[in-house]
């Protein structure tokens, strides 16, 4: 698995996802925020399949 996420991406990604799951847990929005899972797990694994299949990468070229 190449890693397809920027250092940039990856940190939007974790913040946004760990907001949605907050909000969620706080009663703000509903279920769908532990969607947010899918931003944190793509963010700390530097890999995201939707990337990989559009065939777009924010990371350092080599």
């Amino acid at each position: 698995m190449q890693m397809n996420i920027g250092s940039l991406d990856r940190l939007l990604r974790v913040v946004a996802g760990l907001v949605l799951i907050g909000l969620s847990l706080f009663g703000v929005i509903g279920w769908w925020g532990w969607l947010g899972l899918i931003l944190v797990v793509t963010g700390v694994v530097r890999f995201c399949p939707a990337y990989w299949l559009l065939k777009i990468n924010t990371g350092k070229r080599r």
